[in-house]
């Protein structure tokens, strides 16, 4: 592949695999909020979504109240599993280490908190990542293209040299919106046929596909 100055991803089924963690937090919370269970290909679908967007489609409600608090249930089981139960991927770091030594710069842009994601880039992964922007950040989530034009700004680096890297259809709408290049993985739910509908670059089985 090309090279680019700016190489922006997506946390979940990205660089990581916290599927485990997400579905024992979920299922955990349907029990203690007495909702009806839920299946695990039910949860998976909605990882990668906005939390309370998640929430609403495996409680089947649209009511804002009564997502948030379920949400406040799902935190305190999530402060429990969640960093505990995420993994990155065998080639994320060598991936990311071999971008930064050609002098890329890195940054993710995802719909999970900012907070839970620096628990993950610690020890070895510490200092991987130059800029982080998690859902606290954004007042509009993926596709909506405010996260990876914040990041633009930030990192100073024009829309043409930046390469956006995800595992959903939210975020090959989000590089199609902010007008950044788009590589897909399919490490997650969604699939080639569904990437093929939408601009990319690539459409790769795993992370390292993106290394000049």
């Amino acid at each position: 592949m090309k090279s680019y100055r700016l190489y922006l991803f997506d946390f979940d089924y990205t660089l990581v695999n916290s599927e485990a963690a997400i579905l024992k937090c979920f299922h955990i919370t349907l029990e203690k909020t007495g909702l009806p269970p839920r299946s695990d290909d039910e949860i998976r679908r909605t990882i990668g979504l906005p939390m309370l967007d998640a929430i609403k489609r495996i409680i089947h409600s649209s009511d804002d109240a009564l997502a948030r608090r379920f949400l406040a249930v799902y935190k305190k089981e999530a402060d429990r599993y969640m960093t505990a139960g995420t993994y990155f991927y065998p080639d994320t770091v060598g991936t990311l280490q071999t971008l930064r030594a050609h002098g890329a710069k890195i940054g993710i842009i995802s719909s999970k908190t900012r907070s839970r994601i620096e628990e993950t880039f610690q020890g070895d992964s510490a200092g991987l990542v130059d800029r982080i922007i998690g859902s606290e950040d954004v007042a509009a989530h993926k596709p909506d293209p405010e996260g990876i034009k914040k990041a633009l700004d930030w990192f100073a680096v024009p829309a043409s040299e930046t390469l956006y890297t995800g595992d959903s259809y939210v975020d090959a709408g989000a590089a199609q919106n902010a007008g950044v290049d788009f590589a897909a993985v399919t490490t997650g739910t969604t699939g080639t046929e569904t990437f093929q509908s939408y601009p990319h670059v690539a459409i790769l089985p795993r992370l390292s596909g993106l290394l000049p």
